[in-house]
């Protein structure tokens, strides 16, 4: 998260609340806790945006399962940043978090993130965890990752910014993966409600991409700007 770079985005998130002043909490688990990460999420959400501002480190803090479920189902708003989506993923199992925002989601808290905070809630991600974990070529760190299922898709982030490498990448997921996958450019991003999307731009000439495999071959399709939910689970 760039500080201001993604605001029309984030105000929208706000705005979903109906409050004023909405609880927000940042997890910054896939950066390692990292705390300059949350002083920009404060910067944003709580400075510009008005919000009630609180961060759930799982890695630099020992709180008890107690304190971590208060902090998750007591939120408006949960937003997760981007990092190491594998590590963090474990992390979250070992300390029943991921139960925890299955629950949240339930309760109809607001789910938000970018990079590994967008892979998050659907089945599956394109990540480049491996990158974290060895020195390698770029084109030999892609992955395909299990995340919490929330929404029956597959997410690859950053394709404006990485396209070779990571339409690429896309290109062996879904050789093998069922079902359908979204490619997201950077500064756009995805809100889904009830039984629509809606797809949100902080800047001009980005957008998102609908993939699937059809026979033998992988298709990119634009997506509409707005439309039904199970339109993004259909080959059209």
């Amino acid at each position: 998260m760039k500080d201001l770079d993604t605001l029309s985005i984030d105000r929208a998130i706000v705005k979903l609340t109906h409050k004023k002043h909405p609880k927000a909490l940042f997890i910054p688990t896939a950066s390692n806790d990292s705390i300059g990460y949350y002083e920009t999420f404060q910067s944003v959400y709580g400075k510009k945006l008005g919000c009630e501002t609180d961060a759930l480190y799982l890695i630099k803090e020992k709180l008890s399962k107690k304190e971590i479920e208060r902090k998750i189902l007591s939120a408006d708003i949960i937003y997760v940043g981007g990092g190491n989506t594998l590590r963090m993923l474990r992390i979250w199992r070992k300390y029943g978090v991921d139960t925890l925002l299955r629950k949240a989601y339930e309760k109809g808290i607001i789910l938000a993130g970018l990079s590994a905070g967008a892979i998050c809630w659907f089945h599956y991600g394109s990540s480049d965890s491996r990158r974290f974990m060895k020195n390698g070529e770029q084109s030999e760190y892609l992955m395909r990752v299990s995340a919490l299922g929330l929404v029956p898709l597959t997410l690859s982030p950053h394709h404006i910014r990485e396209k070779k490498l990571r339409e690429s990448g896309m290109k062996e997921i879904m050789k093998r993966t069922p079902g359908m996958a979204l490619a997201l450019d950077d500064n756009s991003a995805i809100l889904i409600q009830d039984d629509r999307y809606e797809v949100l731009k902080s800047k001009q000439d980005v957008g998102i991409v609908k993939v699937f495999q059809d026979k033998e071959k992988i298709v990119w399709k634009p997506l509409k700007t707005s439309g039904l939910l199970a339109d993004l689970l259909k080959k059209i």
